[in-house]
Order: C-alpha cells, then structure tokens, then sequence
C-alpha cells in the first residue's frame, strides 16, 4: 500500500463518521398533530370532546434545570352543564404527556 491509498482511506472514513454522526444527533419530532390525536383519544375514553388545540411548532420548556422542545394544546369539554377546559404539555421528541392541568 502507498501513502495515497492510506489517505483516501482514511478521509472516507472520517468523511462517513462525521456523515452517521450528524444524522443520529439530529432530533426527530413526533408530528403535532399525532401528538393532539393521541390526547385526544385519552380524553375520549372519558366522554366527548368539544374542541381542541396545538402549538404546531415546539417551543423550549425548561424544569428545574432540565430544558427540552415541547408542544402545548388544549382540550374542552362539557362535564354536565359546566365546560372543562385542560392544556397540556408533550415532549416534541417522543410524544410523551408531560403535564394536563385544569384552566
């Protein structure tokens, strides 16, 4: 082997390292609107629903220290005669409910 052939080598090696990393590192959001479907479909388990709502951009949500992208949205509802309303917050990465909370 020759110095040429240990040099292309090495550089389509480095060249395909620096490639797979990139692509691994970068974060695949969950679509919103699977996100919103997916609440959605908990709280119909309880009854039905008036309307909802989602933030189709995620926003970054910091607790304790702790920072990550989220989506926000809503639900509502008639309990009775009286309308519920619940916001919730989900991680943008995986779709996970991170937080439903009573307005």
């Amino acid at each position: 082997m020759n110095w040429k052939d240990v040099t292309v080598g090495a550089v389509a090696g480095l060249a395909a390292g620096i490639a797979i990393s990139q692509g691994t590192s970068k974060a695949v959001s969950v679509p919103a609107d699977k996100v919103l479907q997916d609440v959605k479909n908990q709280f119909k388990k309880r009854g039905s629903i008036d309307g909802s709502w989602i933030q189709m951009k995620p926003e970054e949500h910091e607790i304790l220290a702790i920072k990550n992208q989220v989506y926000r949205g809503g639900i509502s509802r008639h309990q009775g005669n009286e309308l519920e309303q619940f916001e919730f917050i989900a991680d943008a990465k995986t779709g996970t409910v991170m937080n439903v909370y009573k307005v």
